[in-house]
């Protein structure tokens, strides 16, 4: 996905979902995204979390070059590439870069790369530790980062809900 600058220039962004717990794992925020990029940020993930099954992309050209491509096949890890024109074949990560848009990247306005980074970063560790989602039972995708209640820790409480002011479980 794509952003820009307050001075006009492009970011892209490479957004990494779990479609089991629909957890964001990564956005790397850079001026431009190549494979050998998506190659340090999977390999990080794959070292971090293991090497899962598959990997499912879009068609862009850091997805489908020859490097990536067969890096993923000396892992054993399949590609599953979605139709172009058919993004309901990858309804998690477009569900989540409609959010991440609608609810941030439309609501700042970056000076910097580096202010790009660290504020997006902020919104994916808010996005998966306090962010109720209603496809997980309002809870976030990671509730380990939530200590509950009785652990010695003081608990983080889940938002109000705006509409009728009860808090959200």
């Amino acid at each position: 996905m794509q952003a820009r600058t307050s001075e006009g220039r492009p970011i892209r962004l490479l957004t990494v979902l779990d479609e089991h717990t629909r957890e964001c794992l990564a956005i790397n925020v850079e001026r431009k995204l190549t494979a050998e990029d998506v190659v340090v940020q999977m390999t990080d993930l794959f070292v971090h979390r293991g090497v899962p099954e598959y990997l499912r992309s879009d068609n862009g050209s850091e997805f489908t070059a020859e490097a990536l491509r067969d890096w993923l096949k000396r892992l054993g890890v399949g590609t599953l590439f979605i139709e172009p024109g058919s993004p309901w074949e990858n309804g998690y990560i477009e569900s989540f870069n409609g959010r991440l848009r609608a609810e941030f990247l439309n609501a700042e306005l970056f000076d910097t790369v580096r202010e790009a980074k660290i504020l997006t970063e902020r919104w994916r560790r808010e996005y998966n530790t306090i962010r109720p989602h209603s496809s997980l039972g309002y809870r976030p995708p990671a509730p380990a980062a939530v200590q509950p209640e009785g652990s010695g820790a003081t608990p983080l409480h889940l938002p109000v809900d705006g509409r009728d002011g009860e808090k959200l479980t």
